[in-house]
């Protein structure tokens, strides 16, 4: 499964991220990573949870993204979430081009058995008419 966590900077979009984190951990089983840009959320997500900054591994771009996003989960089988704060500054690309990621995690996700959330700094106008299925109301 797919949530995309959209809205203008200073939404609330981290706060729910922070939220669906501890909540996820609270249900399941297996492991949950947070991906983020810079180490922000330390003292906001329970030390359960596998924070990791991709500032630290030099993630630049959307292939360079799921490429790890991937290896995450093909070096652990049981990451049953995978949380990713500020995807359009990890990215450094606009909100057009998360269509092609979510496609990808998509088929990630139903492979590996895997929920990814996504914040995108993104009013849902301007995501691809494709993505409305995905963004939480």
């Amino acid at each position: 499964m797919i949530t995309l966590l959209t809205g203008k900077k200073g939404s609330g979009k981290t706060k729910k991220l922070i939220d669906l984190a501890n909540t996820a951990l609270e249900n399941t089983k297996g492991c949950v990573v947070v991906i983020e840009k810079g180490l922000k959320l330390t003292y906001d997500i329970s030390h359960a949870a596998r924070l990791v900054d991709s500032d630290a591994y030099s993630i630049q771009g959307t292939d360079m993204l799921f490429g790890f996003i991937s290896g995450i989960c093909a070096g652990n089988y049981d990451v049953t979430d995978v949380l990713v704060d500020s995807t359009l500054k990890i990215t450094g690309t606009g909100a057009e081009i998360i269509e092609e990621l979510v496609k990808k995690l998509k088929k990630l996700g139903e492979e590996a058995n895997t929920n990814f959330v996504l914040s995108v700094s993104a009013a849902e106008e301007e995501l691809p008419a494709s993505l409305m299925e995905y963004v939480m109301k």
